[in-house]
């Protein structure tokens, strides 16, 4: 998954849920959401593995599918 600064439009590099931009030299976080129902999702962190899971019904989500929102 590819995110983009809102700012400047570069490519950012995720550490977990943020993210620093070298262009606009801004430190940014972001929000874990439901790609079905567009809520904010549980982090699951075991074994060195990230996971995402939506209280509302839809299960475990993959970081691969979970959207992210800058806060």
């Amino acid at each position: 998954m590819e995110v983009n600064c809102p700012t400047c439009h570069n490519p950012l590099e995720l550490n977990g849920l943020s993210a620093h931009c070298d262009t606009c030299d801004q430190e940014m976080a972001f929000e874990a959401l439901c790609p079905e129902c567009h809520k904010p999702v549980e982090v699951l962190k075991a074994c060195g593995a990230v996971d995402y899971f939506c209280q509302n019904g839809h299960g475990l989500i993959s970081k691969k599918r979970v959207e992210l929102k800058p806060v």
